[in-house]
């Protein structure tokens, strides 16, 4: 992509970069209030049939998905044109996400910064190791990454990480005020769900709020991981990295079925969010659709979503995932030219003696 198409590119999207107030707060009240009568809905349900109490906390996880959403264009200071009101509002739908809106407005701001970086891994990332990575590292190395990638865990203890250890540590180097916020975040749940648990029991809580928010953020996880693991996506070296290129090649078009993708806010669009992350979720889709060279993004839809479950590690020469399996005989080879390189000098020994 030539200089000049990347300044037409930026030029054409710069136009859905503003906020609209007024669908701003009409999105809240068709996520926020939706949410809360879903969950008092869900408790008193108890007292019919549990069934249908886990049905409304299933639905209520999708509205936290869409909570979300609100909560990271805040982070982008995309929701509102007020830097406070988006501050604000932040922090409070990080505290009904259960995400600190500093810690994360910072990590969240470096992986935009280094997506598809291959130098410059490690924060607000999926772990991804590249195929020489993964057959020079050591066997626990190696076991470790391969655990970490196994659907089960990312997608089943991912999310209990997230929400009870993840979300609630700031890092080493994190401000004061990132501090402070995280503390503010982590006392406001802790005030509000012992509430909960005083005015509901600890069994209903456990029913209710833990459905929505185990399954709320399984989807998250599932969301953040397809958008930047689909077999043709852009990786580079920092020499070769291009911030344009990651964001159009390096993030897929997640094409969802209507209701799904209103309740995700548009996210399928990450694209376009990555090329322009101040861009309201709410234009998203708009842009996409004005904006001929975006829609060359790959498209994955819900099927071809699960076939991105076998890819595991990235060939930087062939610019593409591939599988533990693919890279099985590299590996094999390693392991023989180690043990030949252990035989050589016991040979030579025995030739002197």
């Amino acid at each position: 992509m030539t200089n000049e198409k990347i300044k037409a590119l930026h030029r054409n999207v710069t136009p859905y970069t503003k906020p609209n107030n007024k669908t701003s707060y009409l999105q809240l009240v068709n996520t926020i209030l939706p949410l809360i009568a879903l969950w008092i809905l869900s408790y008193v349900s108890i007292q019919i049939s549990i069934l249908l109490a886990v049905v409304c906390a299933i639905l209520a996880s999708g509205f936290v998905v869409r909570t979300f959403i609100i909560f990271h264009d805040c982070t982008h200071g995309s929701f509102f044109h007020n830097k406070k009101l988006n501050d604000l509002l932040g922090t409070i739908t990080g505290i009904i996400t259960l995400f600190p809106y500093e810690k994360w407005k910072r990590e969240h701001a470096i992986h935009h910064a280094s997506s598809s970086n291959l130098d410059k891994r490690g924060i607000g990332d999926i772990w991804v190791m590249t195929i020489e990575e993964y057959v020079q590292a050591s066997a626990w190395k190696r076991l470790g990454y391969r655990i970490y990638r196994n659907p089960f865990v990312m997608f089943g203890f991912g999310p209990l990480y997230l929400v009870l250890i993840s979300n609630r540590c700031n890092r080493k180097d994190a401000r004061k005020k990132e501090k402070i916020n995280t503390y503010i975040t982590n006392a406001s749940i802790l005030v509000l769900y012992s509430s909960l648990m005083y005015i509901v029991g600890w069994q209903a809580f456990l029913l209710v709020h833990g459905v929505t928010m185990y399954i709320a953020a399984m989807l998250g996880i599932w969301l953040f991981y397809i958008q930047h693991t689909f077999e043709d996506s852009y990786f580079e070296e920092e020499p070769e990295w291009n911030y344009v290129k990651a964001a159009v090649e390096g993030s897929s078009y997640y094409k969802l079925p209507r209701m799904l993708q209103w309740l995700t806010g548009n996210i399928g669009f990450h694209h376009v969010h990555h090329l322009a992350p101040r861009v309201p979720n709410y234009r998203l889709e708009e842009a996409h659709e004005s904006i001929p060279p975006l829609q060359k993004a790959t498209t994955i839809t819900l099927k071809t979503s699960l076939q991105s479950l076998k890819y595991r590690l990235y060939d930087p020469e062939r610019k593409t995932f591939v599988t533990f399996k693919s890279v099985q005989h590299v590996l094999n080879d390693k392991k023989r030219q180690i043990k030949m390189d252990e035989i050589k000098p016991r040979r030579t020994s025995l030739e002197n003696k």
